[in-house]
């Protein structure tokens, strides 16, 4: 069996598990819904009972549509990071994009309860809460795409996000400082992440954006194999490295940008699930890695979303927990097994 061959079987297999990983995520929360009723509500609308029917379709469903947008989104991302700047510990938030989103939130929650009265109200809206974080994302990609047109050196990048991360960072802290106890407590458990949020005409705008995130990746995929050997080949073969780095930053800040704004700051997904596709796939080549990465970073995603629901349970656990657990034992297992990780 050829390893062309050998891929396709694996990403089928990867597609058939992520299937059933999206009816258990439905499946299971505060009330345990049977597969058998899932798989009636979701092909003809009529499940067995008008409850477990309201569930699947306005609540469940857009959660689970959620988890594989942001879990594909991040792995991508991630992946497009590592080869970029050919560093195996590159995630999809070093372009400082996140840090961005969460200063547009920090503004309109912490500083509504400075500024108080009318402003206070503005504060409490989910609607406005993504577009403050939309903002802010997208301040700090035209900061970082300008910069990067005065920057030869791909490493330079890398610290410019780093710097607007240190820049945003310290903006909240002062924010906080100076910001009341509930606005606080409204703004960590923004940061804790959610999937679970969003309305059907959310969730529209937020695959919208994501599929122009593909659309500017497209045509930069055949030049990312050339990346892993560095710049300087790339250019040798033909490769517009300027045009190229232009797609993978402009793909890389929507798919975080939107993230945030619509799920929160999602740790470690976009770090650990580029690895786990390179180890199980055997491969670099991003024709191949690329969307089965996206497969793996939603499996992941969904994974963590239905052990954040602690079935049978009234509770949730953050997101960004459950993630964290899941993927900083991958990361450290990589690093031992591995003795480095390569790219």
């Amino acid at each position: 069996m050829n390893k062309t061959h050998s891929n396709r079987l694996i990403f089928g297999f990867l597609l058939i598990l992520l299937i059933f990983m999206i009816l258990v995520n439905i499946s299971f929360g505060s009330v345990n819904i049977p597969l058998q009723s899932v798989v009636s509500s979701l092909f003809t609308g009529q499940g067995d009972r008008e409850t477990w029917n309201y569930i699947i379709l306005n609540y469940r469903l857009p959660k689970a549509i959620t988890a594989l947008l942001v879990g594909s989104g991040l792995s991508v991302s991630g992946l497009l990071m590592q080869t970029l700047f050919r560093n195996p510990l590159a995630g999809p938030y070093v372009l400082g994009i996140s840090s961005g989103a969460s200063l547009g939130v920090a503004l309109l929650i912490l500083g509504s309860s400075i500024l108080g009265g009318f402003w206070s109200v503005l504060g409490n809206s989910h609607i406005l809460t993504s577009v403050a974080a939309s903002l802010g994302s997208f301040l700090v990609l035209t900061a970082v795409m300008l910069v990067s047109r005065q920057l030869k050196n791909t490493m330079s990048i890398l610290i410019v996000g780093l710097m607007f991360s240190s820049l945003s960072a310290a903006l909240i802290s002062v924010l906080a400082y100076f910001s009341s106890a509930e606005s606080l407590q409204r703004f960590t458990f923004w940061g804790f992440g959610s999937l679970g949020n969003l309305t059907w005409t959310e969730l529209v705008v937020f695959g919208l954006i994501y599929v122009l995130a593909v659309i500017s990746l497209l045509p930069g995929v055949k030049a990312l194999n050339s990346l892993l050997l560095g710049e300087n080949y790339a250019k040798s073969i033909g490769i517009n490295m300027q045009r190229t780095k232009n797609l993978i930053l402009l793909s890389t800040s929507l798919f975080t940008g939107v993230i945030t704004a619509f799920a929160g700051p999602i740790a470690f997904i976009g770090l650990a699930a580029p690895h786990v596709t390179k180890l199980v796939l055997k491969t670099s080549d991003h024709r191949v890695v690329l969307p089965v990465a996206a497969v793996v970073g939603s499996f992941i995603m969904l994974i963590s979303d239905t052990i954040a629901q602690l079935p049978g349970s009234e509770y949730t656990l953050p997101i960004n927990a459950i993630t964290t657990l899941f993927g900083a034992p991958i990361v450290i297992w990589l690093l031992v097994r591995k003795r480095r990780m390569v790219l």
